[in-house]
């Protein structure tokens, strides 16, 4: 039986990716270890992991990862107070599968999906 599921990303610095899941996104640390060249970051009910990828060119960086939330209106306002870079079509749109979405990218373009059922 499969239980949970924890995305690995990819990340240049450990303290600058830690500073913006945690004080701008609002995730905490998970685990009291601080593992070199990895991180783990919670939030409610999800993990979201980060493994050191010195040598990573942002612009060639495809790291996605789908997050579902009940509270996208919330995120988004949120999103747009702490002026969090967007891509262009990342703005706060209902797709036509019925779902509410909008994307940031973290400091390595790393793709975050925010999506809410409809």
């Amino acid at each position: 039986m499969l239980t949970d599921i924890n995305p690995k990303l990819p990340m240049r610095d450990k303290v600058i990716t830690r500073e913006f899941y945690l004080n701008k996104l609002g995730f905490q640390q998970f685990g009291s270890a601080d593992y070199d060249g990895y991180l783990m970051v919670e939030k409610d009910k999800i993990q979201i992991h980060f493994f050191e990828f010195k040598d990573l060119d942002p612009a060639e960086n495809y790291g996605q990862v789908y997050i579902r939330t009940d509270e996208i209106d919330k995120l988004y306002r949120s999103a747009l107070d702490k002026n969090l870079s967007m891509p262009t079509a990342g703005h706060l749109q209902t797709k036509p599968w019925r779902q509410k979405e909008f994307s940031l990218l973290d400091p390595d373009n790393n793709l975050l999906t925010f999506g809410q059922s409809l």
